[in-house]
């Protein structure tokens, strides 16, 4: 069985936004790194679309290549009603996306990594996931998503892991407290 693992940068006041963070070569290094250990990623049609930028993108500083490498070879499932994937190593899920990730789940391999808000939110509600990291940036933003908006009972996590970064942002990994 394949375990699945959240990652999502955060600012300290719990804001996604992907255009207020301060990515640099740790940052990116490490985001690389968390798609390598992954069989699959698995993305909502908006995380997807936002992703979709390195798949062109040209005149990137020397840093960010490899994460745009993992991100282009990485298998990638695409979920949505509205959007047919078109190449990049994409699959589309069909129907019930929490049934579709179980199923995911139970076959062999290395482990799955979902990205997004709406998504994960139903995921972690069916708890599914088995372990989250939150690249939290040194920031206040004030606006935009707030992660798990909306979950249906509070999750108790229990912290396992900290990388600190020369910038001050930390990726701070943690499984749900229940499988202690």
């Amino acid at each position: 069985m394949r375990l699945l693992r959240y990652s999502i940068t955060v600012s300290l006041d719990g804001c996604v936004d992907h255009m207020t963070g301060h990515p640099d070569e740790e940052s990116h290094q490490h985001a690389a790194q968390t798609i390598d250990r992954a069989d699959a990623i698995i993305l909502g049609r908006t995380t997807y679309e936002l992703m979709e930028f390195w798949r062109t993108a040209d005149d990137l500083p020397p840093w960010m290549r490899p994460f745009q490498e993992s991100i282009t070879e990485v298998k990638k499932y695409l979920v949505s009603s509205t959007r047919e994937p078109d190449g990049w190593n994409t699959e589309l899920i069909d129907g019930d996306p929490v049934e579709a990730v179980r199923t995911l789940k139970e076959q062999p391999g290395e482990g799955l990594y979902v990205g997004g808000v709406t998504l994960p939110l139903a995921l972690a509600d069916a708890g599914l996931i088995d372990e989250y990291e939150f690249v939290v940036y040194p920031t206040l933003v004030g606006h935009g998503p707030r992660l798990f908006e909306g979950l249906s009972a509070p999750l108790d996590l229990r912290l396992v892991d900290v990388i600190e970064f020369t910038s001050g942002t930390r990726a701070e990994r943690y499984v749900p407290a229940t499988t202690m």
